[in-house]
């Protein structure tokens, strides 16, 4: 990596990471008794900060699919719950825009497939962006239709109902993306470029069909194995309910956002600022699980960790996960042969930092298994 390219990436990471602080604390406020014009004010900040991750997000998850191919990571998959996160998370903004969004599967409510649910539903972000920002008034239509295949494999076929778009014959995908941008924005272009990036990197087809009326359907096939055995995705967040956490980080915005992550976990928590106060504060014993940065003054999070694990006892075997933006292999390594259970990179994501929770406090058997 150049050093162009190290410090576009580390300035990257940092405005993520100063957004999601900005989230945390308009969070806090929005918790507080405000005026409505203060009210006003927290949720335009907030929109404000969503928007900037949501652009830096497709930017970076584009130029990761443009250099290096989209990466799939398959799993089981309900194809009747991708709709209905997709309802979830579209469902605000289009009301917001004066849209009605109406979201449909049609299936077995049962069926699933192999695929990168991550990935499906940036496809369908994209299409229903593109739509949402274009339809100034009336309804977007998104259904998924799942069928078996002559194969013995699922066909999906996605579709998105919006507004007329006279000029999607005659551009090349260029010049289509460059004119999305002029008329409605650089996240719907970002969106709507991603979407086709990971369908054709799917082996997917895309065509479009004219309505009667002044509208259009957007339309995509993706072909999908089919998973052996039944699915069991029920919500396992209650795996780190009641833990008290103990958050150790030199930033005060770093700590917050660390903190609002866990209590929307239903866990308690309390902070450090550097590695001296991490050992002192888990010489009391009361924390299931700590959550280490690692450059820090005073003591790094490696050195606290040595310490913790000296101290003998219980307390010696607490969880300690490492917080991060030296994620790398070889750096994660190094954190795990120290003592660590785990890392987590900065700046955290919600699912990543659950998913680390569960497995550092999960019981000895499960943890084994996983």
């Amino acid at each position: 990596m150049s050093l162009p390219e190290f410090f576009s990436d580390r300035v990257t990471a940092e405005i993520r990471q100063q957004m999601e602080g900005v989230m945390a604390l308009t969070g806090q406020l929005a918790r507080q008794r405000l005026t409505p014009d203060g009210e006003a004010c927290v949720a335009g900040v907030t929109e404000a900060a969503e928007t900037v991750l949501r652009v830096m997000s497709a930017g970076l998850d584009l130029k990761s699919v443009h250099s290096r191919g989209v990466s799939l990571d398959l799993e089981p998959v309900r194809l009747r719950e991708v709709m209905d996160e997709l309802q979830d998370r579209w469902q605000p903004r289009a009301a917001a825009g004066g849209v009605t969004l109406l979201v449909a599967y049609d299936g077995d409510p049962d069926a699933a497939a192999m695929t990168d649910r991550r990935r499906l539903l940036q496809v369908f972000d994209g299409f229903i962006g593109e739509a949402v920002a274009a339809q100034a008034r009336g309804a977007v239509e998104a259904t998924l239709r799942a069928h078996a295949d002559d194969a013995g494999g699922i066909r999906l076929e996605g579709r998105v109902r919006g507004p007329r778009d006279t000029g999607w014959d005659d551009m090349n995908l260029d010049a289509r993306i460059m004119s999305i941008e002029a008329r409605l924005g650089l996240e719907v272009a970002l969106g709507a470029m991603l979407a086709r990036s990971i369908l054709d990197g799917m082996e997917g087809e895309l065509r479009k069909e004219a309505n009667a009326g002044a509208s259009d359907t957007v339309a995509f096939e993706i072909r999908l194995a089919p998973v052996a055995e039944p699915v069991d995705q029920s919500p396992t967040e209650d795996a780190g309910r009641a833990a008290h956490i103990l958050v150790v980080d030199d930033n005060a915005t770093n700590r917050m956002v660390a903190q609002s992550l866990v209590e929307m976990f239903d866990c308690t928590s309390e902070a450090a600022e550097d590695g001296e106060e991490a050992v002192e504060a888990a010489r009391s014993g009361r924390f299931d699980l700590i959550l280490m940065d690692i450059k820090m003054p005073r003591m790094d999070g490696v050195a606290a960790t040595r310490a913790i694990r000296a101290l003998g006892g219980p307390i010696a075997k607490t969880p300690i996960i490492a917080l991060t933006a030296n994620a790398d292999p070889e750096d994660a390594e190094g954190y795990l042969a120290a003592g660590m259970n785990g890392v987590v990179e900065k700046p955290m994501k919600p699912e990543h930092l659950l998913q680390a929770l569960q497995n550092a406090l999960a019981p000895p058997d499960e943890a084994a298994a996983a």
